[in-house]
């Protein structure tokens, strides 16, 4: 039995009335009243969470690179699983959307070599710097290029902040910090978000821009607070095969050579150069910032060799009953990142991506599960499995390029990536608060099942910007992305605390994001029923949920939603 609670935005106080919150914006006034149906529990199987975990995280999966044997595996097993699930295929009676992508393999890395014809610096590739190309070049070779310092690397006209006015970087190798400026800002407040990051303190945007000005070759300078991880997980993720979109006529500029040094490695550089790293550092953080030539150049080379091959995004879709032309989607990436490099103490070198993204790849099927048991919803459920969201969100991103559902007939949607398998919490975390009216369903789910919502703790690590959700809310479509709770039931919140950061010291993005069968499953199980409530609701609802005014998705969907025939 449904019933309906109208739930007006000024009213969505509830769970994520939570001041100053990871750039929380209060819902306006003027918004319309929101049909947030009621929803039953669904049967939401833990044994299908377990078993398909377990699997997509074997060894035979070889990690589930894109293009690999793990690959195939993984499209095979999930396809069958929608299936038995009682779903359709997603893609005009395919299950699969191809994704055209480019694999580039580099190989015989010289040092980084800097000099300023006295001083002679070289750096060892891997444990000192890393780096990846992304042009179709066999042979990469950066040849005493000037060295140029740019602060954050940042370009933004609506702000007023240009780290590059005044100086010419065109064929020069630029330094950059990683982050925003005002990342160590304890509030919210500042010229970006403070302590929350936006899109400019990520290393794509710094990557994108350097390309814009015209530089050979861009090095982000490594730092594992303002980064939020090590730099193991630099190595990890930037050594070994490299998959990109296929590049088109007109495409964007591109750099030659795109990479990072360690902290260390960058304050040696600086200082050959009669520069401080910290003083240049806090420089860079205030408004009017020049960027210094370093007097130094840069030089190194590795070769590279290329695969194209064709990735696939797995989509399945239960179709509405009353409105089949309406979509909620519910998205996660199955693929990880094939082999570690460094390998494991112990020798291991499977990059298993267990938690990281075995759990929500299952979850798209438990969901799937519960869904076709409750029976057809009003509107249609896409569960979408993407790829290549290691090397940069690619499927997601090829998806709302491509999308097989109308983007301004997609209602919105809720990404999984990496449960929590530490117990039941009493809380979750929310990446992102006060974006968009969805978190008035996450209100009302929350509300149903005795839980509150605690705003992202690292709300300068940029989740948001890190997960497919992203790829469909630059397109406008409102998504919400949710973690697991950081105030365990056993333990609290120092418990939740400590699991978080055994697990981004340890695991993330290393061989030992393995399968465990000592697991406690309850906590995912909890989390799995907040996102059948929300996705439910979303789909028995009337309603077009937008992004909040002010937010910076909000013009794009509103430009959408005015040229649409249909949907919102």
């Amino acid at each position: 039995m449904i019933k309906r609670a109208f739930i007006f935005g000024a009213m969505a106080a509830g769970a994520l009335a939570l001041a100053g919150c990871d750039g929380m914006l209060p819902m306006g006034e003027a918004e319309a009243a929101l049909d947030i149906p009621e929803i039953e529990a669904g049967e939401l199987s833990e044994a299908t969470m377990i078993d398909i975990t377990r699997q997509l995280s074997s060894d035979e999966f070889g990690g589930r690179m894109p293009g690999t044997k793990g690959e195939e595996l993984t499209v095979a097993l999930l396809t069958e699983r929608f299936e038995a699930a009682g779903l359709q295929p997603g893609n005009n009676g395919s299950w699969v959307q191809e994704v055209p992508l480019i694999e580039i393999t580099g190989t015989n890395f010289a040092p980084l070599t800097i000099t300023n014809g006295e001083t002679d610096l070289a750096f060892d590739y891997g444990t000192e710097w890393t780096a990846v190309t992304y042009r179709e070049d066999a042979q990469t070779q950066i040849a005493n290029s000037d060295l140029v310092f740019v602060g954050y690397g940042i370009n933004a006209p609506e702000k007023g902040w240009n780290d590059y006015e005044g100086v010419d970087v065109k064929g020069k190798t630029v330094v950059i910090l990683v982050n925003d400026p005002d990342w160590e800002t304890e509030g919210l407040e500042g010229p970006f978000n403070g302590k929350a990051m936006t899109y400019y303190g990520r290393w794509s945007y710094k990557y994108e821009e350097a390309a814009r000005q015209g530089a050979a070759a861009a090095l982000i300078v490594h730092d594992t607070d303002p980064a939020s991880y090590g730099w193991n997980v630099v190595e990890s993720s930037w050594g070994g095969p490299q998959a990109y979109p296929q590049r088109g006529e007109n495409a964007p500029p591109l750099t030659s050579l795109n990479g990072w040094v360690q902290k260390e490695v960058a304050r040696e550089i600086l200082a050959a150069a009669g520069q401080d790293l910290d003083a240049l550092t806090a420089a860079a953080k205030t408004e009017g910032f020049e960027a210094v030539d370093l007097g130094m150049t840069a030089s190194t080379s590795f070769e590279s060799t290329f695969r194209s091959f064709t990735s696939q995004n797995v989509i399945g879709v239960l179709p509405g009953s009353e409105a089949p032309d309406e979509y909620v989607l519910h998205t996660a990436h199955w693929d990880h990142l094939g082999t570690c490099n460094p390998p494991a103490d112990d020798g291991d070198n499977i990059c298993n991506g267990a938690v990281d993204n075995a759990t929500g790849t299952a979850a798209l099927v438990a969901l799937a599960e519960a869904h076709a048991k409750a029976g057809a919803p009003r509107r249609s459920l896409v569960f979408l499995a993407v790829t290549a969201e290691e090397s940069g969100l690619l499927g997601a991103y090829y998806y709302a390029s491509n999308p097989v559902f109308p983007l301004d007939q997609t209602v919105g949607g809720i990404n999984m990536d990496a449960f929590q398998v530490a117990g039941p919490a009493k809380d979750v975390t929310v990446v992102g608060p006060g974006k968009s009216q969805l978190d008035a369903f996450l209100d009302a789910a929350l509300a149903a099942d005795g839980r509150v919502a605690t705003p992202n703790p690292k709300p300068e690590a940029g989740y948001y910007y890190r997960s497919d959700h992203f790829a469909f809310a630059k397109q406008g479509v409102p998504m919400l992305y949710i973690d697991g709770g950081e105030d365990l039931i056993d333990g609290g919140r120092e418990a939740g605390a400590a699991v978080a950061k055994d697990y981004t010291d340890n695991r993330y993005h290393g061989p030992k994001d393995e399968f465990n069968e000592e697991w406690d499953w309850s906590g995912v199980m909890a989390d799995l029923q907040l996102f059948y409530r929300i996705g439910r609701s979303m789909a028995m609802s009337t309603s077009w949920p937008n992004w909040n005014d002010g937010d910076e998705f909000r013009g794009v969907r509103d430009e959408s939603c005015a040229s649409s025939e249909a949907g919102c």
